[in-house]
């Protein structure tokens, strides 16, 4: 099966509900074009071929929810033009996990490939292998990474962002706005924990000699119950873009009375630690196009961030183009997913010899 054959399959495969039937599917198709190990649990779906070897590829087969032109009758909707196949699902990611797959099935030696689920929910699935003993030493996952460095060309990310949301509480005392006095205003409380943010300095570091700046942004502010009411509470949410090893000093804003912070969500950025290994798929990505492909840096989060933090040495490199996935009109070249096998498949089949 060619990645293009492949990728209408999986991308035809609805996912954002419940990703069983894509997971069922690539299981499936393992089973009956390699002779690899394939184990399948709650985290997703991992095959081994000869042992499994030092590196693996990582991708997801859940997508988020389609728009509605991209379904019909409950079906996911797929079109062709001008060398793209769109479709939900198609750049985020399984166009990249088609190439992914007919280079595990095409490459020599021991490789690893995974797919897992929950990614587009936090990561689920990678945190779900990662705690059963998932711990490859090196790993592709195959998140986007074209057109970076220049439209068109397909870069070896080194790095990303993660992502911490959180939301800040103030609390205070109610009265009739006729006599604010007598009560204690939690937006006033709010607004000088607001204050608080805007002078904090987002972190920056630098990953194999580029730069990783962070963000810090208040996204929403709710509070107060009525206009003659002094109000009680107001909660602040607030989206922080996080880099390896430094966060912004959100706890700053305890200090204020009745004031609270809880995080939501913490998903972790991702720094290679192995200059070697990312100039190993660089020349692999170098090797598979005509264009000079570059080392960047993504400001989206992904699975590579858990696997990371676990100890696994990461990169991102993948077919999807910057803006494209989670559109109504998402779509992916299918020329640059025939460059993605190609980059996978040196890159597996020298890996074992590489140091």
């Amino acid at each position: 099966m060619t990645v293009r054959a492949l990728t209408r399959q999986l991308v035809s495969i609805p996912s954002h509900d419940d990703p069983t039937a894509a997971g069922s599917a690539i299981e499936a198709w393992l089973r009956s074009e390699t002779d690899a190990t394939v184990e399948r649990t709650d985290a997703g779906v991992i095959a081994r071929r000869d042992g499994g070897g030092r590196c693996a590829l990582v991708g997801h087969h859940d997508v988020v929810p389609p728009a509605d032109e991209q379904t019909d009758d409950g079906e996911y909707v797929i079109h062709e033009r001008d060398d793209r196949l769109s479709g939900r699902g198609s750049a985020d990611m399984k166009g990249s996990l088609a190439a992914a797959l007919c280079a595990f099935r095409d490459a020599d030696g021991p490789c690893t490939i995974a797919s897992f689920r929950g990614e587009e929910q936090g990561g689920v699935g990678a945190q779900r292998a990662i705690e059963a003993g998932f711990a490859p030493e090196y790993a592709v996952v195959i998140e986007g990474s074209t057109g970076y460095s220049a439209d068109g060309v397909t870069d070896v990310a080194v790095a990303h962002k993660g992502r911490r949301a959180s939301t800040i509480h103030a609390t205070g005392t109610a009265a009739h706005a006729s006599e604010p006095e007598h009560g204690t205003n939690a937006v006033y409380r709010a607004t000088e924990a607001v204050g608080v943010l805007q002078e904090l300095l987002p972190p920056e570091t630098r990953v194999l000699g580029h730069d990783l700046r962070g963000r810090l942004c208040v996204t929403g502010i709710e509070g107060g119950s009525a206009w003659n009411v002094v109000p009680d509470s107001c909660a602040i949410t607030v989206d922080e873009r996080t880099v390896p090893d430094e966060r912004a000093d959100i706890g700053r804003v305890t200090a204020i009375d009745g004031v609270t912070w809880d995080v939501e969500q913490d998903l972790p950025p991702m720094a290679c630690d192995d200059d070697a290994f990312a100039h190993a798929v660089l020349d692999a990505a170098t090797a598979a196009q005509s264009s000079s492909p570059a080392l960047v840096t993504k400001p989206h989060a992904t699975d590579a961030g858990w696997l990371a933090q676990a100890g696994t040495t990461c990169v991102v490199c993948g077919a999807a183009e910057p803006g494209e996935a989670h559109t109504d009109d998402e779509s992916v070249s299918l020329p640059v997913l025939e460059r993605c096998y190609r980059i996978y498949r040196n890159l597996l089949s020298r890996i074992e010899g590489w140091d």
